[in-house]
């Protein structure tokens, strides 16, 4: 597991973001906000995909008057997205459970303080989303689309927010690249104990922003760092809680369901490994209890995969062996193999339950 920063605990609606809570996922819709139909079908889509936060856009204020309906409608905590128009977060406060402002673009401290004041009266959070795209002219004008820039205009908002005495506080430094984005958060943790929502943000289409984001953030949360967080894709919107949850569990930050480790296509593979491979994820997908298991398709690597996964087949020429926890339990033909994988593996999962 690993060792995570530890920042304070607030809570998005009845979710808890930051302290010892879970890394939660997030998503946005890309409805208009005010085609409450439409939203609360996608909220709804992500809710059945596993995404633990919704957000949605507010860029005018019939979206900002629709967010009541919406809420009425989901079970997933709203974040209301607010750019340029102070007001809107006023209106958007009395239904949603977090506002996100921009601070490049909000305007000046008296909007952010009519903000503060509208959170403060419901008990709301706030999350400071700051980009690299939109600083505020003057951190821009002195340090430029930076990492530099981006964690100044955190640190200024930050203490704005707590001079109002607000300290419901999560932050957000996105740029669209990998290594603005790593640096900023990288720099920023050390100067605060506020949770962090991690994202790189107009990363792409599914591919690149699947590898964009499995850097970034996969980088942050091997540093310990990270709260909450979204992959963003030009895509549909459940691809985006699939990488996400990915990347939680293939960095370790929330071991969920099986590890399934298997050796690349290679001259000496004795079996249809791919074939193989594919059935197994099929078959247990529904099973959510952490397991390392392995399937190999020669000795080379077999055996000694094997002795370290909690389940393991190593196939050989038309046979292979089932192996438990590094002990052999079955010598089968190569057609019984997986039934017996998977019979093993649901049999060490329920015990585990």
């Amino acid at each position: 597991m690993i060792n995570r920063v530890q920042t304070k605990k607030i809570y998005v609606g009845n979710v808890a973001v930051g302290g010892d809570a879970p890394i939660s996922t997030q998503s946005m819709t890309y409805s208009n906000t005010h085609d409450v139909a439409a939203t609360v079908e996608q909220i709804n889509r992500l809710h059945f995909a596993g995404c633990d936060i919704v957000r949605v856009a507010v860029p005018d204020m019939e979206d900002a008057l629709a967010l009541k309906s919406i809420k009425e409608q989901i079970s997933l905590p709203l974040v209301a997205d607010i750019h340029y128009n102070y007001k809107l977060a006023l209106i958007a406060a009395e239904s949603v459970d977090c506002i996100r402002f921009n601070p490049g673009n909000i305007g000046n401290k008296q909007k952010i303080a009519e903000i503060v004041k509208a959170c403060q009266a419901r008990d709301l959070p706030i999350r400071i989303g700051v980009n690299a795209g939109s600083l505020e002219k003057e951190f821009e004008n002195k340090y430029g689309q930076t990492s530099e820039g981006m964690v100044a205009s955190a640190e200024y908002n930050i203490k704005y927010l707590e001079d109002l005495g607000f300290t419901d506080i999560k932050i957000s430094l996105k740029a669209s690249d990998v290594q603005r984005t790593v640096d900023a958060y990288r720099m920023l943790r050390p100067k605060n104990s506020y949770p962090f929502h991690l994202g790189v943000t107009e990363a792409g289409t599914l591919f690149h922003a699947t590898v964009k984001s499995s850097i970034g953030l996969g980088t942050l949360l091997l540093d310990g760092i990270g709260d909450t967080m979204r992959v963003s894709i030009t895509g549909e919107l459940e691809e985006e809680i699939n990488v996400a949850r990915a990347i939680l569990k293939d960095s370790g930050a929330m071991p969920d369901g099986l590890n399934i480790i298997s050796c690349p296509t290679c001259g000496r593979i004795e079996a249809d490994l791919v074939t193989a491979v594919a059935e197994i994820e099929r078959r247990t997908a529904h099973i959510k209890t952490p397991l390392n298991v392995s399937v190999m398709g020669c000795v080379v690597n077999a055996i000694g995969e094997a002795a370290h996964a909690d389940v393991a087949i190593a196939y050989g020429k038309g046979k292979g062996l089932v192996m438990v926890k590094g002990e052999v339990v079955a010598n089968l033909d190569e057609s019984e193999l997986v039934d017996r994988f998977i019979s093993e593996v649901e049999e060490m999962a329920s015990q585990v339950d």
